[in-house]
């Protein structure tokens, strides 16, 4: 049996309809990424959510040389998970963009609290002898595309669950050419009625 882990992504309320940086329709990853969620939690598979947490002043965000609008600023209400997913008690919470000078979109930049002391991602995946990651979430143009292509780069075997994201589409066809790019990579890109942990 491969050991899996399940990873979501970024599901926070400035990224979903009414934030500060919406991603198009991104709130409609809820119920999917919820439903494989509970799944992960029932055969108690490792649990991951990522949470951008930018700093106010951050060469990120626009008024500072970066691409984007403030968003995801640390303890704000804008950073928080988007209250309609479900959180388990046992997940682990990595944080990401934490820096001055950094843009940090792959959940591998960011750090979490494993087993009494902050860890990168990686080091908790190794810890837990996890072989394949399963992503979900948001932007599958930049965070979720990140992500999935610097796991790859680990060694990792990767699933995204398509129905589980949504793209930013800065530029028409960008979430197309990301799903190409990590399909290119070796990343399984399927749906969430298609994960069963058990048989992984």
């Amino acid at each position: 049996m491969t050991s899996a882990a399940l990873l979501v992504i970024d599901v926070q309320n400035d990224f979903c309809p009414g934030g500060a940086l919406p991603v198009p329709h991104g709130d409609e990853v809820i119920r999917p990424i919820n439903r494989v969620v509970r799944h992960a939690e029932e055969k108690f598979i490792f649990t991951l959510f990522s949470q951008c947490w930018h700093p106010a002043v951050t060469t990120h965000f626009k008024e500072h040389g970066g691409k984007w609008p403030p968003h995801c600023i640390q303890s704000t209400s804008g950073a928080e998970f988007h209250p309609d997913l479900y959180r388990p008690v046992t997940i682990s919470i990595v944080r990401k963009g934490m820096g001055r000078e950094e843009d940090a979109y792959a959940a591998t930049e960011g750090y979490l609290l494993y087993q009494g002391e902050y860890a990168i991602l990686e080091v908790a995946l190794r810890g837990q002898r996890v072989k394949k990651v399963v992503l979900a979430g948001l932007a599958t143009d930049y965070c979720v595309l990140a992500t999935a292509l610097e796991l790859r780069q680990l060694g990792f075997e990767v699933t995204v669950l398509e129905d589980g994201c949504r793209g930013v589409e800065l530029n028409p066809g960008d979430t197309a050419a990301a799903i190409e790019a990590m399909k290119d990579a070796g990343v399984v890109v399927t749906t969430s009625d298609q994960i069963n942990f058990e048989a992984d």
